[in-house]
């Protein structure tokens, strides 16, 4: 019994009602101005409804009173963009005044019909309702009475339902509309990850340089090399800050350029952070690495930048080979650097992974592994 009378407490339940009654205010109207022709309001509904903007303003409406407190109801504030929403936006509103007017007929005759049998049950005569203006008084007619209230509430409640399934689906989103939120989604997930790896690139290695500078320091007990270290664990907080402020930049701006990451072009400031940190690099760059596009020297730079944040995380101060190369239409990136020790499996770490997971983005390839005793990371991107 509960849940029968759970639509009677439901202030959705009213807000529909008054959705089907708020077209039959122009029927109304017009009724005022020619009796005589009750279909003219439904003709005009045709040209209306092909008005791109009519689209919104219903969908704002329905969203409003048909699926009251929805944070996803399935109908769209869109206007019509072509002219199947346009069609659909007509047939809606045809449906819409149809339904209204059933609504409308039944929240005048039902009430009237309830009162006009207890009218009868009380040995008066029906006072010219439709199809009850011949019933003869009788006192059975009480028992009868509830019915048309019960018909109105089951009236008011299922075309409201009706409607609003009416409504998802003609005024719900086209296809292009919903390719084109697929669309937003993928591309917040992918800043979403990106902003990940940004971090995880940029923080890691901040943190990594200075772990080994610390400690390095710590041991060597020589004040000049702890002036050293203290200066370079300096500067690559500084440089680390400045990340964690792009980063951070993207999350408060939307419209923030990525161009503001660093590039291949940066990637002097990455070497000598690494030798600051005691690693003795063997770099060489060759080709135009200034020309290649920017997505594609950002991925490389963060390459590059886990790279040498793994090697000073698991293999400290030890000789290492970077090479850079852009010829050909190819971005060409290799670390290398020997293993104190034994030698690990294929890299398993999140680096590795968002290493391999950078270069598929571009269509490019990496590699990382043990090769000749030797542990190496090399990329291929293409530069295109």
């Amino acid at each position: 019994m509960a849940r029968f009378l759970r639509p009677l407490l439901s202030g959705t339940t009213y807000t529909r009602l008054l959705h089907l009654w708020v077209p039959m205010l122009v029927v109304s109207v017009w009724l005022f101005v020619d009796p005589s022709a009750p279909w003219v309001p439904a003709l005009l509904l045709v040209p209306l409804g092909l008005v791109p903007a009519v689209r919104r303003g219903e969908g704002v409406q329905a969203r409003l009173l048909l699926t009251p407190g929805e944070e996803e109801p399935g109908i769209s504030e869109a206007p019509a963009a072509n002219w199947r929403d346009r069609s659909r936006t007509v047939l809606w509103l045809e449906l819409r005044m149809l339904l209204g007017g059933a609504t409308v007929f039944a929240s005048v005759w039902l009430p009237v019909s309830s009162f006009e049998l207890l009218r009868c049950a009380w040995g008066g005569a029906p006072a010219g309702a439709p199809l009850l203006d011949r019933l003869p008084p009788h006192p059975a007619w009480a028992l009868l009475a509830p019915l048309p209230l019960l018909a109105l509430y089951g009236v008011v409640v299922g075309l409201g339902e009706l409607l609003t399934a009416a409504a998802r689906r003609l005024l719900g989103p086209s296809a292009a509309e919903r390719l084109a939120a697929l669309e937003e989604r993928t591309e917040q997930l992918l800043e979403r990850t990106r902003i990940a790896r940004e971090l995880h690139d940029s923080i890691g290695h901040a943190l990594t340089v200075a772990v080994v500078q610390a400690g390095a320091a710590r041991a060597a007990g020589d004040p000049e090399f702890t002036d050293r270290a203290l200066a370079a664990v300096e500067e690559t907080g500084r440089a680390a800050l400045e990340d964690l402020e792009r980063v951070l930049g993207v999350l408060r701006e939307a419209g923030r350029p990525v161009s503001a990451r660093p590039t291949l072009a940066d990637a002097g400031r990455l070497l000598e952070s690494a030798r600051a940190a005691g690693a003795k690099l063997d770099a060489e760059v060759t080709g135009a690495v200034e020309a290649v596009p920017g997505p594609v020297s950002r991925e490389g730079y963060r390459i590059l930048q886990e790279a040498l944040t793994n090697v000073l995380r698991h293999t400290g101060a030890v000789p290492v080979r970077v090479r850079i190369a852009a010829d050909g239409g190819t971005l060409r990136l290799e670390v290398r650097n020997p293993l104190p020790g034994a030698v690990p499996g294929p890299g398993r770490g999140s680096g590795l992974r968002g290493i391999r997971e950078r270069a598929a983005l571009l269509g490019g390839t990496a590699w990382t592994g043990p090769d000749e005793g030797d542990w190496q990371v090399r990329a291929e991107l293409p530069a295109r």
